[in-house]
């Protein structure tokens, strides 16, 4: 059996479908998964071992996106089941061009015109479980247990203890709390980790703000690692302190000990999934969450009100 999967474009949501891909590969044993995607979502997940093809979609850079899309779906071919986490025009019409009959993608107005499977499904629970029932929806038997995030990258073995701190959040700096406070943190237990910096290629000078607010040695990646490296280097970290990111899930897919420091954003519905050992921090506001790139009210005080303190506390909560 042939599974096509349109992966989101995000890191943190790629890595939120992991479950359901899992669940799919054990209710049809036999299926071969092709996963076409943003660069960064199909980095992280071409290693999964029933993947057969790995595509990035680069549909988007044509001249004329609907014929490209076109090419794609004849490059592709025809599959068994065809399944997009992605609620996008030109993703419902790649499944529908492929000629494969049954087609499944959230409900909206091109998915019930284009595509044989259109299931609404609420958003008022989290994403990992919105992405399973989106899965499974042809599947009458699923009795309901869903699994943690699934990397197949091998976590670094690191000589000592190590804390990985990372400001950067691509999504906007709404989502991303101060540098220096990251630093405060870091500094406060330097005595006990090795001290890691991760910043993507956009944020370079943040992660350099932090370095030079920290005052003790570190290693600063931010802009230096692939997106195997990244995930290698956050899977052998004994504590990751980060904003609501693709790292942070991550972090979550290797069960290591994480604060999440929460803004802007729906915290039910972007939490660390099954991270056991995962505190979230975050202030009750009128305005939050206003899931905006930018704080629309020129305050930030979602972000700003969290002390350094506060995320010090956390940590000592946790058992690492």
């Amino acid at each position: 059996m042939k599974i096509l999967i349109i992966l989101p474009n995000w890191l943190g949501d790629a890595l939120m479908t992991t479950p359901a891909i899992e669940l799919l590969c054990k209710y049809y044993p036999q299926a071969t998964l092709t996963f076409v995607g943003s660069f960064v979502s199909i980095e992280a997940l071409k290693y999964h071992p029933r993947c057969e093809k790995a595509v990035i979609d680069e549909t988007k850079k044509a001249s004329c996106r609907t014929l490209a899309t076109y090419k794609l779906a004849k490059e592709l071919g025809t599959f068994d089941l065809a399944i997009s986490f992605r609620n996008q025009l030109h993703a419902s019409l790649l499944l529908r061009l492929t000629n494969t009959v049954v087609c499944i993608a959230r409900r909206s107005w091109h998915t019930l015109f284009l595509l044989s499977h259109a299931p609404s499904i609420s958003t008022k629970q989290h994403l990992v479980v919105q992405y399973v029932k989106l899965a499974l929806t042809n599947v009458d038997d699923f009795d309901g247990e869903i699994g943690g995030l699934k990397l197949y990258i091998e976590p670094k073995k690191f000589s000592r203890p190590t804390l990985g701190i990372n400001a950067g959040a691509t999504y906007g700096s709404a989502k991303r709390w101060a540098p220096e406070r990251f630093a405060a943190v870091a500094r406060e237990f330097s005595a006990m980790f090795d001290i890691l910096i991760f910043g993507g290629p956009n944020e370079v000078e943040m992660a350099n703000e932090i370095e030079r607010n920290l005052g003790v040695p570190c290693i600063n990646l931010a802009g230096k690692t692939t997106i195997s490296e990244l995930c290698a280097n956050i899977g052998g970290c004994s504590l990751f302190i980060t904003n609501d990111s693709g790292p942070m899930h991550i972090a979550a897919a290797y069960n290591v000990a994480t604060v999440a420091i929460f803004g802007p954003t729906k915290h039910t519905e972007t939490s660390p999934w099954k991270n056991n050992k995962s505190i979230i921090v975050r202030h009750e506001m009128k305005c939050s969450p206003c899931m905006k790139r930018v704080c629309p009210l020129g305050h930030h005080e979602c972000m700003k009100s969290i002390t350094a303190s506060e995320v010090i506390d956390a940590v000592k909560k946790l058992d690492f």
